[in-house]
């Protein structure tokens, strides 16, 4: 019973930034992991970046990493995808998940966002 809603997408030029949001409701558990993932037109949806729920760890797949950041903030129930230095290839629908399960894999989060279009003009 956890739903996220994703926001902040967007378009814009290369070298710009965006941050996207997704914010959770319901029930949630200190040793959630909140995930981003992202898909391409004619691609599969491949992992983007991690964090714990609680805790200080993150994950970021390699293409990415040095580029995005990612944050939460338990208050708000917020977790954040602060994009910089945007190229055209991150150009994609980006989606947040939930799940206990600290996983690159997509199968592995049950709860997911409507996600967001991003896209990053040359």
């Amino acid at each position: 019973q956890v739903q996220l809603v994703e926001s902040g997408g967007g378009l814009v030029q290369a070298g710009d930034s965006l941050r996207l949001s997704c914010a959770a409701s319901g029930r949630t558990f200190s040793s959630y992991t909140i995930a981003w993932f992202r898909q391409a037109p004619g691609k599969e949806r491949e992992f983007v970046a991690a964090t714990r729920w609680s805790g200080s760890s993150t994950y970021y797949a390699d293409s990415v990493k040095g580029r995005f950041t990612i944050s939460r903030d338990n208050a708000k129930n917020t977790v954040y995808l602060q994009m910089n230095s945007l190229k055209p290839e991150d150009t994609a629908v980006y989606y947040c998940a939930a799940g206990l399960s600290g996983s690159g894999y997509h199968r592995a989060y049950p709860y997911w966002g409507q996600g967001t279009q991003v896209t990053v003009s040359s």
